[in-house]
């Protein structure tokens, strides 16, 4: 089904259980609920990297964030990345961007400036919001507690507000013609803002206690040690006040959601919309807090609505990813997916179709930031979910498998098990292999030779000994091979050796 009317909302941190339909019914987001009643959820959804900047580089661009050089936060993208506003405008589609972008090189904020492939009249990111601003409010507009002092905050000073304005006002501009907007909201994420009546929510909530939060860390890898130390020691006692904060931002962009869907359903009423987030936080579970080099369901898992596909009030149980949203847009718009891109169309699972697009989901982690010095630093990790067993392979530290099917909270490490060590090697395999077909930069040997792995492959100066090029988009010409001057056979083939 070819529809060239689509939007793409999401929000930042909102984590899978963060929904009212995700059976979550203390969570108030109506809107949201109402969404997912019009279309599809899907269950088993994942970021490509938990943390802001690499992940809406996947959602961008249909490429893993170590493919598109986007692998940590405050880095751009390798100029032969295209964005999908270059691709659709390219093909005479009509591309909005309003709201946080976080993918230009800049600060947290980004640099103001609109990216080709976007209409300039309507671009509008956290810089240009902050440029609105006195100096006082910009201060006030990071400042949690402005939202609890006298007066409060009021809704027309808060970024979700005004990046709903603007979309809004391309809506109704230009609801009628061929278009894709991306509505991007920096809410739920913190400062934690929003206006009454959204303030005085959750105030007497009791959060629910997940046997996780008690996780015996003691198998664990290090880094996750030293993550939950830290977290002991500056945050631990903030963690209530955190997530009920979080959840008072989180319904009151639930109702800016609900006036674009409103207005999309009045102007584009056979529009495909699509809603996510970019990642979770683990907001306590196994005795940490915010996002990072873990691949665990509380900071990889993200909520994901597809609604106008054909199917209503269904949801998916199989594995999908981030990586998989470029693919359904284009196949939305009647368009052909590159070979470059390794995701798949989810548009067949919109119309209702129940089988599994995905054998397997991919989540990777690099830095938490190029301009931070803590987080972790440089914490490299692969890791594969296949529905039921997650294997992450966390390169300077120690690895992880867990089995979501009898442990669902992610407390049993099975690394070490021998009655799972089968499936661990198979999916270390399935993992490798992926490493090396999306030419991974910081594949090797080193991947492979994991304590546990007792057939690993001695370690070799030339690995596997293969040479793997990009292949070339529509229109581009051919790559030419080292060693012979003339245009490339095959992308992926033996090195040759002179």
């Amino acid at each position: 089904m070819s529809n060239r009317q689509v939007i793409l909302i999401m929000t930042d941190t909102t984590r899978f259980d963060m929904l009212g339909c995700a059976g979550y019914p203390d969570m108030y987001t109506p809107n949201l609920d109402a969404l997912a009643r019009d279309g599809v959820r899907y269950d088993r959804a994942y970021t490509c990297q938990p943390v802001c900047g690499p992940a809406r580089s996947a959602i961008f661009t249909g490429e893993y964030p170590h493919t598109t050089g986007g692998w940590t936060n405050c880095v751009s993208q390798y100029d032969d990345i295209k964005t999908v506003g270059q691709r659709l405008s390219a093909a005479g589609i009509h591309c909005g961007y309003v709201g946080k972008w976080h993918l230009d090189g800049g600060d947290y904020f980004g640099n103001g400036v609109c990216p080709p492939g976007w209409d300039p009249e309507y671009w509008y990111d956290m810089h240009n919001y902050l440029n609105e601003l006195s100096d006082a409010d910009r201060v006030r507009s990071r400042r949690t507690a402005s939202m609890d002092a006298d007066g409060g905050i009021p809704a027309s000073l808060t970024f979700g507000r005004r990046v709903s304005d603007r979309a809004l006002d391309f809506l109704e501009r230009f609801g009628s013609e061929e278009y894709f907007l991306t509505v991007s909201y920096d809410e739920p994420h913190d400062p934690y803002l929003c206006p009454e009546p959204y303030a005085s929510m959750y105030r007497d909530y009791t959060i629910a206690h997940r046997r996780n939060m008690d996780d015996d860390i003691s198998r664990k890898p290090p880094h996750q040690q030293a993550w939950a130390a830290y977290f002991a020691q500056t945050g631990s006692r903030y963690v209530d006040a955190q997530t009920l904060a979080m959840y008072r931002c989180n319904s009151f962009i639930d109702g800016e959601i609900g006036r674009v869907v409103s207005k999309i359903r009045s102007v584009s009423p056979d529009a495909l919309i699509l809603f996510t987030s970019d990642h979770g936080d683990a907001l306590g579970a196994h005795r940490i807090s915010g996002k990072g080099p873990v691949a665990y369901d509380e900071v990889a898992r993200i909520p994901l609505i597809i609604s106008g596909g054909g199917a209503a009030g269904l949801v998916y149980p199989h594995p999908v990813s981030h990586i998989d949203l470029v693919p359904t847009i284009l196949d939305s718009m009647g368009l052909d997916i590159p070979v470059t891109l390794p995701g798949k169309s989810l548009l067949s699972t919109a119309a209702g179709s129940s089988a599994p697009v995905n054998d397997a989901v991919y989540i990777e982690f690099g830095r938490y930031e190029i301009d931070h010095d803590g987080f972790g630093g440089f914490q490299p990790m692969r890791s594969i979910f296949d529905g039921r067993y997650k294997l992450t392979v966390n390169l300077l530290s120690t690895d992880e498998l867990y089995d979501l099917y009898s442990d669902p909270d992610e407390m049993d490490n099975l690394i070490s098990a021998p009655e799972t060590a089968a499936v661990r090697d198979a999916l270390h395999d399935r993992l490798l292999d992926h490493m090396n077909r999306t030419r991974d930069p910081f594949r090797g040997w080193y991947w492979e030779r994991r304590p546990w792995r007792s057939d690993a492959r001695p370690a070799t100066w030339s690995y596997t000994g293969w040479t793997r090029q990009r292949e070339p988009e529509p229109g581009e010409q051919r790559q030419y091979d080292y060693d012979t001057g003339l245009p490339m056979k095959a992308a992926a083939r033996p090195k040759q050796t002179r």
